[in-house]
């Protein structure tokens, strides 16, 4: 599997350089925008993991190119990393609805197992959001009735979907079944007034709902 590395300073793109190669990984790694979209366009990867802040001027080169590659291969799985939750970020990043799409912060990617699952699940087409990110927009979306509607459980059941966990794992997770957590996702679904599709397409919709002000 084809990874395009995007990040600026050395021993942590050399660090996620050796993690990735050390589990199967091809990589290419860069460090500024520019050189990050042409990797994108002329490479071809299954997967970029990308510093959303990247030279010339350290704001959001990273996540631009990737959003910029992502309209000519809209397809294409993105993993975005960054110190900070920016809700304008997560929300720019998550608004295509298709899915293959991640948000880590970076003290994340310490945990080598969690990182490297991340990846997979991107690069499968899934969507991954660190729990931190997901709390943190829970707290401030809630306050605006965004998931009002939503139970503590339904929440729980949300916040796990969002981490890009399957429903077999939110079951392990809750200790409940999968059809309990089937009940719970078409709940979760009805409330927030999502319309049937796709299901990949409709729980990126359902992390959306909680981004939203």
């Amino acid at each position: 599997m084809r990874v395009v590395l995007a990040e600026d300073l050395f021993l942590l793109r050399d660090g996620l350089t050796r993690t990735l190669q050390d589990h199967g990984f091809e990589v290419a790694a860069v460090d500024n925008g520019p050189a990050l979209l042409r990797s994108l366009l002329d490479d071809a990867p299954d997967v970029a993991v990308v510093d959303i802040r990247l030279p010339p001027t350290f704001t959001d080169e990273g996540l631009q190119a990737a959003l910029a590659a992502r309209r000519i291969r809209p397809a294409l799985p993105v993993l975005v990393l960054s110190q900070y939750v920016d809700q304008l970020y997560a929300h720019e990043l998550l608004a295509g609805g298709q899915g293959a799409i991640g948000y880590l912060l970076k003290d994340r990617i310490t945990h080598t197992a969690q990182f490297v699952e991340a990846v997979r699940t991107v690069a499968s087409g899934g969507t991954v959001m660190d729990p931190q990110v997901i709390a943190r927009l829970l707290a401030r979306s809630d306050a605006r009735g965004t998931t009002a509607e939503l139970t503590p459980r339904e929440l729980d059941v949300l916040g796990l979907m969002a981490e890009g966990r399957s429903n077999a794992a939110v079951a392990g997770a809750l200790f409940i079944s999968e059809s309990a957590v089937a009940k719970h996702t078409a709940a979760i679904f009805a409330k927030l007034r999502i319309e049937p599709s796709a299901d990949d397409n409709r729980r990126v919709l359902a992390v959306l709902a909680y981004l939203k002000r």
